[in-house]
């Protein structure tokens, strides 16, 4: 398990790994799980890190919000473990059929320039890594 640092700042609570560094301002980016219970996001950002899956998390401090775990859009071997974790922890919602949403990795540099809702394209999607009817890596 890693050491993590927790930070409380500007609506946000961060974890972050010694490894945060690693971190290029322009390739990194985040996979986002919408949360209702801040204590469940809390162990999950918390875990993440501890267990290597990304090395920095964060969660809005509200019972209702987003998390976000970070990693660089290079990083296939970071993609597959942060997809790996939200499977097993059930963070990615399933349509009416039962099949897993299309959710998407979004780069900072995405969200420095204000893209939202119908403005935002992501080149990276889970289907690009698994089988959204079975859940299983491709």
């Amino acid at each position: 398990m890693n050491e993590v640092k927790k930070l409380s700042l500007g609506g946000w609570i961060f974890y972050l790994s010694e490894k945060k560094e690693c971190l290029d301002k322009h390739k990194c980016g985040k996979w986002m799980h919408f949360f209702n219970n801040e204590k469940f996001a809390a162990h999950i950002c918390e875990e993440a890190v501890a267990k290597g899956i990304c090395v920095e998390s964060k969660h809005t401090d509200a019972e209702e919000g987003v998390c976000c775990f970070y990693l660089n859009c290079d990083d296939m071997e970071g993609h597959k473990r942060a997809i790996g974790y939200f499977i097993e922890n059930g963070l990615i919602r399933k349509t009416k059929t039962g099949k897993l949403y299309n959710i998407s990795f979004k780069l900072d540099d995405q969200t420095r320039a204000g893209e939202y809702g119908p403005d935002f394209y992501s080149e990276i999607k889970l289907d690009q890594f698994v089988d959204l009817h079975t859940g299983e890596f491709i």
